[in-house]
C-alpha cells in the first residue's frame, strides 16, 4: 500500500533536531545553576555563621550580667536578690533563709572583677577581694534556666 501523498503547504520533518548552540546553552545553564547552588549554600552558610556568632556574643552578655548582679547583691548585702539569681538546682539544695544565714556568717564580698566568660563550659573566673582584704580567684559555674532560657549562677567553687 502506498503512502498517501503529503497535503498542500506540510514540510517534511527534519531528520535530527538541529545541534547549533546545543553546547553553548548547555555550559551556560550549567554554570547559571551552579552560582544559584553556591549563592544559596553560600548564604544559608553565611546565615548559620551568624547565628553561632550572636549566640556566642549572648552567652558571654548573659553570663557577665548574671554573675554580676549576684556579686553585686552580695557586695550591697542584698542575700535575697542574690539567692534569686542562683538556678533551681542551687536553691533545692539550700532554702533562701540558709542561704541568707550561711552567706552572712562567711566574709563579706568588698569587690569583685568579672573575667571572661567560657561560653563552651558556662563558667567565668571572679577575682573577689572580701571585707579583711584577702582576694581569692572563684569560679561560677552558669546554667541556662528552663523556663526563661536565660543563663542563672549554679555554683560558686
Amino acid at each position: 500500500m502506498p503512502a498517501p501523498p503529503p497535503g498542500p503547504g506540510v514540510a517534511p520533518p527534519f531528520a535530527a533536531p538541529p545541534t547549533e548552540g546545543g553546547r553553548k546553552r548547555l555550559w551556560l545553564g550549567l554554570g547559571v545553576g551552579a552560582l544559584a547552588l553556591l549563592i544559596c549554600c553560600g548564604g544559608g552558610g553565611a546565615a548559620v555563621l551568624g547565628l553561632t556568632v550572636s549566640s556566642w556574643q549572648a552567652s558571654e552578655e548573659q553570663g557577665h550580667a548574671i554573675t554580676d548582679a549576684y556579686y553585686g547583691a552580695l557586695v550591697r548585702k542584698e542575700y535575697g536578690k542574690a539567692y534569686d539569681a542562683l538556678c533551681d538546682q542551687a536553691q533545692r539544695r539550700e532554702s533562701r533563709a540558709e542561704f541568707t544565714e550561711r552567706v552572712s556568717d562567711e566574709p563579706a564580698v568588698a569587690a569583685y572583677r568579672i573575667g571572661k566568660v567560657d561560653p563552651n563550659a558556662l563558667t567565668v573566673p571572679v577575682d573577689v577581694t572580701f571585707s579583711g582584704g584577702v582576694q581569692d580567684t572563684q569560679q561560677v559555674t552558669l546554667e541556662p534556666d528552663q523556663q526563661t532560657g536565660g543563663l542563672e549562677v549554679c555554683g560558686v567553687n
